[in-house]
C-alpha cells in the first residue's frame, strides 16, 4: 500500500478514521488532515478517478493483518501421503499388519497410497494385484475414501486412499 508522501495523485477522494466520507480534497490537504489526527494517509484504491485515501494508523493496520496471516497458517493443516508397499503374493497375516498401518496413517489424519509392485512373471497376472488393493480399500472403507482409483503405472498398481471428512460420516 501506499502511503503519506508516496501518493502520487493531486487529488483525492478522502474518507476518514470513523469511515466517513470527507469529499474531494487535494494530496497536500489531505496529509495535513492526517498529520493533524496524528495518523498516516493510506491510498485504498489508486486506479479510482480520484484516487481514494484513508486517513489511518497504518502501522496497527498492518500488525492486524500480520497477525491474521499468522493465525491462519497456524490453523492449516499439512497432509502427508504415506506409502504401504504390498506383494501380490502377501500372506494374510502380513496383509494384517499391513492394514493396521494403514489405518494408524488414516487415523492421524494422512492420506495413504497403497501400492503393489510387480516383478518377473507376476506382471501377467494383474487381476491378483487388483483384487489385493481392492481388498485393502474394502477393508479401511469405514475409516477412509477411495481419492484414486487403482490404475498401473509401469509395473506398479497404485491406490490412494484419503481419511473421510466429517461431511461423509454423516
Amino acid at each position: 500500500m501506499i502511503v503519506n508522501d508516496g501518493i502520487r495523485a493531486r487529488e483525492v477522494r478522502l474518507i476518514g478514521q470513523d469511515g466517513e466520507q470527507l469529499g474531494i480534497k487535494s494530496k497536500r490537504e489531505a496529509l495535513r488532515m492526517a498529520e493533524d489526527a496524528g495518523l498516516d494517509l493510506v491510498l485504498v484504491a489508486p486506479k479510482a478517478r480520484p484516487a481514494v485515501a484513508r486517513i489511518m494508523d497504518y502501522g496497527k493496520y498492518r500488525f492486524e493483518m500480520q497477525k491474521k496471516a499468522r493465525e491462519s497458517r497456524k490453523r492449516q493443516k499439512t497432509v502427508a501421503v504415506k506409502e504401504i508397499r504390498l506383494s501380490p503374493t502377501i500372506d494374510t497375516n502380513d496383509f494384517n499388519v499391513k492394514l493396521k498401518r494403514v489405518q494408524k496413517f488414516i487415523s492421524k489424519g494422512d492420506k495413504v497410497r497403497v501400492s503393489i509392485r510387480f516383478r518377473g512373471r507376476a506382471i501377467t497376472h494383474k487381476d491378483i494385484g487388483r483384487d489385493m488393493i481392492e481388498r485393502m480399500a474394502q477393508a479401511t472403507k469405514d475409516v477412509a475414501e477411495v481419492e484414486q482409483r487403482p490404475k498401473m503405472e509401469g509395473r506398479s498398481m497404485f491406490l490412494t486412499l484419503a481419511p473421510k471428512t466429517d461431511k461423509d460420516n454423516k
